[in-house]
């Protein structure tokens, strides 16, 4: 990894394969986030509570998946495109935006509450994350495993 002061770059790569799409969100606003959140969470689990235990995977899975929607849409253009694969025993997280040119980074020296911990999290929760653009789209990615009541 690249680092700098204070940041580490998230490399540049592509999850392999995507499996099948599950579902699929558009957003345009961080108004949607909490639509994204029950949505994602019913379609992980069955049911929207979003209330479960941060040891549990579908828990992870949304805090993650809303981290870096809200990287994509502070820093890039509408719309943002959420989308949820599942491969095997694996589920990815493909989050798209237009703004190729801003490097997808973890906040590595900033304190608590100021920010810029998203990607510190994705990296922690899943099994694997990077980044890649297409065309004029960067798609940032988190892979996990697929919970046992999936």
């Amino acid at each position: 990894m690249v680092q700098g002061i204070g940041v580490t770059l998230l490399p540049s790569s592509r999850p392999g394969t995507w499996g099948t799409q599950v579902r699929q969100w558009e957003l345009t606003s961080p108004t949607e986030l909490r639509d994204l959140r029950a949505a994602m969470m019913t379609a992980l689990t069955g049911s929207p509570d979003t209330t479960a235990q941060m040891d549990d995977v579908p828990a992870k899975m949304v805090l993650v998946a809303t981290e870096l929607a809200t990287n994509a849409l502070r820093h890039g253009l509408p719309p943002t495109v959420v989308r949820l694969y599942r491969v095997g025993d694996e589920f990815i997280i493909d989050v798209a935006y237009h703004d190729p040119q801003i490097l997808p980074e973890y906040a590595d020296a900033r304190p608590p509450g100021a920010g810029g911990l998203g990607l510190r999290l994705a990296r922690e929760f899943s099994l694997d994350i990077g980044w890649f653009v297409n065309h004029r789209t960067k798609h940032v990615w988190a892979k996990f495993p697929v919970p046992e009541q999936a």
